[in-house]
């Protein structure tokens, strides 16, 4: 079930891409966390700077743990970690709220919260994974295409229910590119993709300012309630302060600790939603290009597992937690460029915060138990 063999078989390509990712988030924390005026001196290992290093070892325990396990096994508990995960989702309408939102366990004795919606995303890719293996031989029936939206709708509305608007959108393009590679019948995959192609278009001709914010809303609320609309003002405080976040950081960037904005406190939410913008202010174009660069490698190292994985559950499995990956970065830094609503998404492997390091791990893990058994018959 896990041999340490396999360890010596992962790609070791991606572990400087996520030894620097890693600093790179220690570095933004470091500096937003900062609890006096006189940064410089401050100590770099600030409380979140050190919670976030128990967070990475422990996430590296779970990379090693999931590199060395085989993925197969995972087939056989695909089903019993999603009903899990419905029950623990559906549960988090019965807990006290925490930021005005029901997005968080709180675990007593420790003082740390769990956000089942980070695992679910992983699950219903296993799941699905399994469903669309299972299910070849009649892949092409309506049926199985109701079966499987069924299997990413259920988690995708209990998430929206939180509310948790940029988690549940991230599972519809996963749906979508395992339902493209699983072979379901073409018409629920251009439908699927029309529908994402319109949702996008008007999100992001609102937030560019062709579409007026305010002139759509007596039409727009027809459909969606006035809250939820409201997440969709490309004009908060919080949207107009990453941009300028961005903006101040030029070319090199303000230097470790030196930025006006984000070191003044005006930039909300720093080492948690905007840490993009915290590192664009500090490290400048020079910084993000190279930030860019390192998820580019990682996710065509990750797609490269997809090519090679020897059967199709993990073809479908890697292409899923690729896709994953890919959206959470692209999600993020849209929110924080202006072209999509805030709504929390983190920021993989620099985003302060326990359960998305400890499901990316993860997710990272299995990944690699894919490519170290790709010539296993």
């Amino acid at each position: 079930m896990w041999s340490f063999q396999y360890l010596t078989r992962i790609d070791f390509r991606t572990i400087p891409i996520l030894f620097v990712l890693m600093c790179i988030s220690l570095l933004v924390i470091s500096a937003t966390t900062c609890e006096t005026w006189d940064k410089i001196e401050e100590s770099f290992f600030t409380p979140s700077v050190i919670n976030q290093m128990k967070g990475y070892g422990l996430g590296i325990l779970v990379y090693l743990f999931f590199a060395g396990f085989d993925y197969q096994k995972l087939k056989k508990w695909s089903w019993c970690f999603y009903i899990i995960t419905i029950i623990l989702l559906f549960g988090l309408f019965f807990t006290t709220p925490i930021q005005n939102v029901q997005r968080w366990y709180r675990i007593p004795g420790l003082g740390i919260a769990f956000q089942p919606s980070e695992y679910a995303k992983l699950f219903v890719v296993m799941t699905l994974s399994r469903f669309l293996e299972d299910k070849a031989s009649v892949i092409q029936s309506k049926r199985t295409a109701w079966q499987a939206l069924l299997i990413a709708f259920i988690p995708f509305l209990l998430i929206l229910k939180q509310p948790d608007l940029g988690t549940a959108l991230v599972l519809f393009p996963i749906a979508l590119v395992m339902f493209y590679f699983g072979g379901i019948r073409r018409r629920a995959v251009v439908i699927m993709s029309f529908l994402a192609i319109l949702g996008l278009s008007f999100v992001s001709l609102m937030f560019l300012d062709v579409l007026s914010h305010e002139e759509m809303r007596p039409y727009v609320t027809k459909v969606i309630k006035e809250y939820q609309y409201e997440r969709l003002n490309p004009h908060t405080y919080h949207q107009k302060a990453s941009q300028t976040a961005i903006s101040l950081g030029g070319v090199t960037g303000s230097g470790f600790r030196n930025s006006e904005f984000t070191g003044h406190q005006w930039l909300p939410a720093a080492h948690t939603d905007s840490v993009f913008a915290a590192y664009a202010e500090e490290f400048g174009l020079i910084g993000v290009s190279i930030l860019l660069l390192l998820f580019f490698g990682l996710l065509y190292f990750s797609f490269q597992v997809t090519a090679v994985a020897k059967d199709r559950f993990g073809r479908l499995l890697s292409a899923g937690i690729t896709v994953y990956l890919a959206m959470h970065m692209i999600v993020n830094i849209g929110m924080m460029c202006g072209f999509l609503p805030i709504t929390g998404v983190p920021l993989v492997l620099i985003t302060y915060g326990g359960s998305s390091i400890l499901s990316t791990m993860a997710a990272l893990g299995i990944v690699q138990s894919i490519y170290s058994r790709r010539f296993m018959f």
